[in-house]
């Protein structure tokens, strides 16, 4: 009924509840529930009980309460048939059922939310990016912004920002936001490796009359 990943589920307990609910965690639960659902959840006090209580009473606290007011221009995850409104718009479902085609989200259609996610991830990147530009605008230093797949002679992985430009390059930077903790272990990794080409006698023979640069990652 919420609708929500297992990693969102758990970033969601976890900032209501204030009880540690990894999003790994939280995907080894949904997936021996999938794949066991007859078997009955531990319940002898220990840290996954722990975890599902918290679960559960973010998702009933959410599911009752509905769909808060959101701007125009956004889609709240809860403003779908079965929870726009909280207990009654469920118990309206529960009653008369549910027509499959005014139930938009991911558990009943497969992607809708998850293909709204991906075509918008780009601009809540940006969101970093624009903060970065405007930063060292303000500050009055050059840089060169690179476009999405651009390539760059010398980088097999075109950073964001490259001060003061490619051709004499003294800072990298990139910029990364993210909550899931795979993405994030995934866009770290690419920091990483920005961090380590810095360093290779390629790079260093390209430049070699000029500094190879540091690399900064602006990420949450």
């Amino acid at each position: 009924m919420l609708g929500f990943t297992p990693p969102e589920w758990a970033y969601l307990a976890t900032r209501y509840t204030g009880i540690d609910v990894p999003q790994g965690a939280a995907r080894t639960l949904d997936r021996g529930i999938r794949t066991d659902p007859a078997r009955p959840l531990p319940r002898n006090g220990g840290v996954t009980e722990q975890r599902v209580r918290a679960l559960v009473m973010v998702a009933c606290e959410h599911l009752a309460r509905g769909a808060p007011t959101v701007s125009a221009d956004r889609l709240h995850r809860l403003d779908k048939a079965d929870t726009a409104d909280g207990l009654p718009s469920l118990r309206t479902i529960a009653t008369l059922g549910a027509p499959y085609s005014v139930l938009l989200y991911e558990r009943f259609l497969g992607r809708p939310f998850a293909g709204h996610r991906d075509s918008v991830s780009e601009i809540v990147g940006n969101l970093v990016e624009n903060a970065i530009e405007h930063e060292l605008e303000r500050a009055e230093i050059s840089f060169r912004k690179t476009k999405r797949a651009e390539r760059i002679p010398d980088f097999d992985q075109a950073p964001d920002f490259i001060v003061p430009s490619e051709l004499n390059p003294q800072i990298v930077i990139e910029a990364k936001l993210s909550e899931d903790d795979g993405t994030a272990r995934d866009k770290i990794t690419r920091v990483q490796h920005l961090g380590d080409l810095r360093t290779a006698p390629s790079f260093r023979s390209s430049h070699a009359s000029r500094a190879a640069g540091s690399v900064f990652a602006a990420r949450t």
